[in-house]
């Protein structure tokens, strides 16, 4: 079957009803002898073939449009989807009620051997055609199929010089107003262009079928780029003689030097659309000097849809949701839904992690909480867990090692006031609830110190240590962004960068953070629902930085709910 591009037209008959080779090659013989079977019993046609691509273009023209055309294969020969694209989109173009009320007028510049845009806007829409040729060849194969087609009401096919476009072709009819042109323009400058050379993006793959043009049909001096400078040279004359002007162009990179064009020569109303057929793209330039005419929307810049992406999900069975349940059946509400027990540990762990959430309304059966990360706390947990362990270890007996140098430097048994002096990091490290407790293993000898603090006060400091290294842990985090400020208070060990930093370190710092103005890691939607007798837990990125992070959430909240059933 036909390549096909969903982005073609959406009037284009062949956009969702491709061609059905099988039918037309068992009901016309001319085409028949061009369609290959293979073994598995898949038709297909060989687009590289003149003769097939031939055969193909009359056979739909004779099927679908009651059209009967002779083609030169030593001229272009047409696809008939993509011409069909151009011909709909002139139909925008001009309006649908004007094409119900009066007679449209339309040019068509350079029409070729097949006459194709005249043929099929006359047939369709009943559009009267001046068609203008260059090529004797051409000429003569458009007039016969006109004629054959009994169109010569409608089509007028016109011989012109070298190098005439819209001027010398409307000298004899300077009282005709014209609501449109079309043309589909020659796209090379050289032979080298047309065979591929400097001209194609080496990453794409060759072109899927032939090129028979003749050499008035592909190449013209300067390329596309040039010759529809000189349409939009002429039309500046012509003007109002025409609603609207319009060109196919073959390269994308021809449309914005032509738009920048015709704002230079600032003309009222421009505008562009693309054609698609399998893995051929054009695009079109319209542009009019009327300002009550309505132009189409152009195309949107993301011409394809981007896919839904799948949530994130992990289920959390049955037999985990009963224990889970047990867990804290002891408490005053336990919730009856499996959903709310695990959401309710979802809740716990989200709590612990400080990431926001709040329910949202859903529907029935489900429970909804939109989550917003403003830190990443659930990775490296354990690395974290062990160098805070580690620091909680080696405090106290930083603290003993204090102890001892302000006992070597007292003469007598001392008071805290003397203690205090003779050392600075006790006042910094020792608050002045414990400093009572110093005074008494401070008058111990050093053994005794060694050996009763952690007997007697060692459990009320550590407790008192584990609280301050958690939120001097959550303080690190909530300044991390400051980091770059305070490098000289890093490195410089003068006392009052080091008491600067010292305050900064230290003040107080909610428990939980508050999301500030476009500071987030990432936003997303968790929705928990039953899923037979499991539970299904879904997480659908919103926004943020990076969707990896929720992956990283999602797997953290899947295995700390099973660490909350076996711990």
């Amino acid at each position: 079957m036909m390549a096909l591009n969903k982005s073609m037209h959406p009037r284009n008959r062949y956009k969702d009803k491709p061609p059905d080779f099988t039918y037309l090659a068992s009901k016309y013989t001319d085409f028949q002898q061009h369609v290959h079977t293979s073994l598995t019993g898949k038709v297909s046609l060989n687009f590289k073939d003149p003769e097939a691509v031939r055969a193909l273009t009359c056979t739909l023209l004779k099927e679908d449009f009651g059209l009967t055309i002779d083609i030169p294969l030593e001229r272009l020969i047409p696809t008939v989807p993509l011409r069909l694209n151009y011909i709909h989109w002139v139909e925008d173009l001009i309006g649908s009620d004007t094409v119900k009320s009066k007679l449209i007028r339309g040019i068509d510049i350079g029409t070729g051997a097949s006459c194709i845009y005249p043929l099929l806007g006359a047939t369709m829409n009943g559009w009267f055609f001046l068609a203008t040729e260059v090529d004797d060849m051409c000429f003569n194969y458009a007039k016969k199929n006109v004629e054959q087609n009994s169109l010569s009401e409608l089509i007028k096919v016109v011989k012109v010089p070298q190098k005439t476009l819209l001027m010398d072709a409307l000298k004899e009819e300077s009282e005709i107003i014209y609501d449109f042109c079309m043309c589909n323009p020659p796209f090379f400058a050289n032979q080298l262009e047309a065979k591929g050379v400097n001209s194609r993006n080496p990453s794409r793959p060759p072109p899927s079928s032939v090129n028979t043009g003749g050499i008035t049909e592909i190449m013209a001096e300067g390329g596309e780029l040039e010759f529809v400078k000189r349409i939009i040279h002429d039309s500046l004359q012509l003007k109002k003689r025409l609603r609207w002007y319009s060109c196919m162009l073959g390269k994308k990179c021809s449309l914005a030097p032509l738009k920048e064009e015709l704002r230079h020569q600032e003309v009222p109303k421009v505008t562009h659309t693309e054609f698609c057929q399998g893995r051929t793209m054009r695009w079109a330039l319209a542009w009019s000097f009327y300002e009550d005419v309505i132009m189409p929307s152009p195309p949107s810049k993301k011409r394809k849809l981007e896919k839904p992406r799948k949530p994130i999900t992990f289920t959390v069975l049955e037999s985990t949701t009963k224990a889970l349940k047990n867990k804290v059946a002891s408490s005053d509400s336990v919730p009856k839904e499996d959903i709310e027990v695990v959401t309710a540990g979802i809740e716990k762990i989200l709590t612990d992690l400080k990431v926001l959430f709040k329910r949202v309304p859903c529907g029935k059966g489900e429970v909804s909480l939109f989550l917003t990360a403003i830190q990443n706390s659930w990775i490296h947990v354990r690395r974290k867990k062990r160098d805070r362990v580690r620091q909680l270890r080696e405090l106290p007996r930083a603290e003993s090692n204090v102890l001892k140098s302000a006992e070597a430097d007292q003469t007598t048994g001392g008071q805290c006031g003397s203690a205090n002096v003779g050392s600075v990091s006790v006042e910094e490290k020792i608050d002045a609830g414990s400093c009572a407790e110093s005074n008494v293993e401070i008058g111990k000898p050093t053994v005794e110190a060694e050996e009763e603090l952690p007997i007697n006060g060692g459990n009320s400091l550590l407790d008192k240590l584990h609280v301050d290294q958690e939120n001097n842990a959550e303080t690190e985090k909530k300044f991390n962004q400051c980091e770059i400020s305070f490098v000289d208070c890093q490195t410089d060990d003068t006392i009052e960068h080091e008491t600067s930093c010292s305050t900064m370190a230290n003040t107080k710092v909610e428990d939980t953070p508050r999301e500030s103005e476009g500071c987030f890691l990432f936003k997303c939607l968790m929705n928990v629902k039953k899923d037979g007798k499991n539970s299904h837990v879904e997480m659908h990125w919103v926004e943020g930085q990076n969707r990896d992070l929720m992956n990283q959430l999602s797997t953290y909240l899947r295995n700390q709910i099973f660490k909350l059933v076996v711990s």
